[in-house]
């Protein structure tokens, strides 16, 4: 298969993943959202921001597919507290507590889910304050919620044309199966993953970054797209420029769902201290394309070039920046 095909063919396999078409599902229920009160950041980031006098309280939450609770209780309860501080983390915050709903029809696998989410909030210094418990349900459902702060906010809606895009990966893993989950956490030192997630709060307090939005379920592309879409602009992207595993396919990895990645804007003076500061952490992080005015996500290979997405023609989640918006700055 040539180049050409090949690019062509991932785009259309990463398209057509569950991990995006899930993220339509909030197109359908973003219209019955309220308007925020005046100040409030918008809808649609990795977490809620409350402002008040100090900087900004946090609030995210996540749940998780019933599928992946029962086969994998214990992972899935260690991803409930991982990727709800990668959430945080996201916006430029510190977590600070964690509370959960876990349903199930089976106490021994409930049991796994708990010792999943205890081990990995004393991994990463975390309190669980709280929750809701249902041992009576037909079937496992977990879902967990944080609270955390921040001081400058990092935000999938102050993506600006003309900056450019970088992906931070840790690399320092592999595919947990049967999923494409790519963990590099549970073999890894409290005191590293400590020090990586700190890393986020430290590019926003010293305004390295613009914009940043943890690499979901979507994976690298459909994460992307969904900070095009809040901020109302397009990127260019080169695969050849993403960090990669060896071994793993395009088809694989752009649908992967990394314990540690994230998607993040700068302007061109602030590039080199953004890629150092993840380089001396020994993640990979590349500038990997720029951000346009189209509201469309080309991706190119060589000399070869698709468009993945228009946003003009097919929103994902619905919610976005207003076009006419000045830039959004969330400094004290």
């Amino acid at each position: 298969m040539n180049r050409t095909c090949s690019l062509e063919h991932t785009l259309r396999h990463v398209r057509q993943y569950a991990g995006i078409s899930q993220k339509q599902d909030i197109n359908q229920l973003a219209p019955g959202l309220r308007p925020l009160p005046k100040g409030w950041h918008p809808n649609g980031d990795d977490a809620a921001a409350i402002p008040d006098a100090e900087g900004y309280s946090l609030l995210a939450m996540e749940g998780f597919i019933n599928d992946f609770v029962e086969s994998d209780p214990w992972f899935a309860g260690w991803c409930g507290v991982m990727v709800n501080i990668s959430d945080i983390a996201a916006m430029g915050g510190h977590p600070q507590a964690v509370v959960n709903a876990l349903w199930n029809h089976d106490s021994d696998n409930a049991r796994l889910i708990l010792e999943g989410m205890t081990a990995a909030a004393e991994t990463f210094g975390v309190s669980i304050v709280g929750g809701h418990t249902n041992l009576r349900a037909n079937q496992p459902q977990l879902a967990v919620g944080i609270l955390g702060r921040s001081r400058n906010l990092l935000s999938a809606f102050n993506a600006q044309p003309g900056q450019i895009l970088v992906a931070a990966i840790d690399l320092r893993g592999a595919f947990r199966k049967p999923y494409l989950n790519w963990n590099a956490a549970t073999t890894a030192t409290p005191e590293q993953l400590r020090a990586d997630i700190a890393l986020l709060p430290e590019i926003a307090d010293q305004h390295l970054a613009a914009a940043a939005k943890d690499i979901s379920q979507a994976g690298l592309l459909g994460t992307t797209l969904m900070l095009l879409e809040s901020s109302a602009v397009g990127a260019a992207i080169s695969l050849d420029n993403i960090p990669k595993p060896s071994g793993v396919s395009w088809d694989d990895w752009l649908c992967a769902f990394p314990s540690f990645g994230y998607i993040l804007t700068t302007d061109a003076a602030s590039l080199p201290a953004l890629l150092d500061r993840f380089h001396k952490r020994n993640i990979s992080a590349a500038a990997i394309g720029e951000i346009t005015d189209t509201n469309q996500l080309w991706v190119s290979q060589g000399q070869k070039e698709q468009l993945f997405w228009d946003l003009d023609t097919s929103s994902l989640t619905g919610l976005h920046r207003q076009p006419s918006a000045e830039k959004m700055t969330f400094e004290d």
